[in-house]
């Protein structure tokens, strides 16, 4: 195989698909594993059970209706900024993704409305998030994985310490935390992003908290009290109901999990294939 065989070789592929339920509403694949779900006539509409869960964090990190400051690490086809800009217009949104020729594609297959405040760059996430100013965001959202894992270093700790940079006094983090089983990872994530955000909370399903069957658990952090008591009521009225851990019980949850530091750092664990 020759150099240019090999790079194509280690190309993602993407695939868009139609959703049969709803004709303007597409998925988008990545090698095979459903990396977003996009309604062009209703970006409000969010399918995927995970994105409701951070749709509902990005309804309480501000009044209703107000406009944010917003970060997106890991665009995919912009599900979440989509909504963002469709229930808090005016709101100023970055997004960055790795891979140039998924942006590109996003841009001409999916296009979003040109009147949002919403630029998309290329490049690594962790670096691109370096490069932001202190205090300078209400929400930034880490939803990046290679294939279906997340990077080691969006893993660590001091990883973790550029979202509190970056984070307003009164502002939201949430990321996206595959995991299954005995929950090692989710519990080292809970451990490490408690040790730079002085409140944490986790939602997930009731069978992916006990490890009964791998899948999305939304980790939320932030540098004053969260809204859990909310998060709680929208989680369980949700059609996937879901839990909030926060306080003591995640304290047990988390219990003995280190911290992880980029020297440890590895990426998230696979998902069995069953799950997609």
């Amino acid at each position: 195989m020759g150099r240019g065989d090999a790079e194509a070789a280690e190309r993602p592929t993407r695939e868009l698909l139609r959703d049969a339920d709803r004709p303007d509403s597409w998925v988008l694949l990545v090698d095979g594993t459903p990396q977003s779900h996009v309604d062009l006539s209703d970006p409000t509409h969010l399918d995927f059970e995970y994105v409701r869960r951070l749709g509902h964090v990005a309804d309480l990190v501000a009044p209703e209706r107000t406009p944010v400051d917003a970060f997106h690490l890991g665009a995919g086809a912009l599900t979440l900024a989509r909504y963002i800009a469709a229930t808090r217009p005016g709101s100023r949104q970055r997004a960055v993704d790795i891979d140039g020729d998924l942006v590109a594609l996003v841009r001409r297959e999916l296009p979003w409305d040109r009147r949002a405040d919403l630029r998309v760059a290329t490049g690594d996430a962790r670096a691109w998030l370096a490069a932001r100013r202190e205090d300078s965001a209400d929400l930034v959202v880490c939803d990046v994985f290679a294939g279906a894992r997340t990077p080691a270093h969006l893993t660590s700790v001091e990883f973790a310490a550029e979202a509190a940079r970056v984070v307003r006094p009164g502002g939201l983090y949430a990321a996206n935390v595959g995991d299954g089983r005995a929950l090692r990872h989710a519990r080292a994530q809970v451990a490490t992003v408690g040790r730079v955000f002085a409140h944490v909370a986790l939602i997930a399903e009731p069978s992916v908290l006990r490890g009964r069957r791998f899948g999305n658990l939304v980790l939320v952090a932030g540098h004053r009290e969260l809204p859990v008591d909310e998060l709680a009521r929208r989680a369980h009225r949700d059609p996937d109901m879901a839990r909030v851990l926060c306080g003591a019980e995640l304290d047990r949850f988390a219990a003995g999990a280190a911290v992880v530091h980029d020297a440890t750092a590895q990426d998230s664990p696979a998902p069995p294939e069953s799950v997609f």
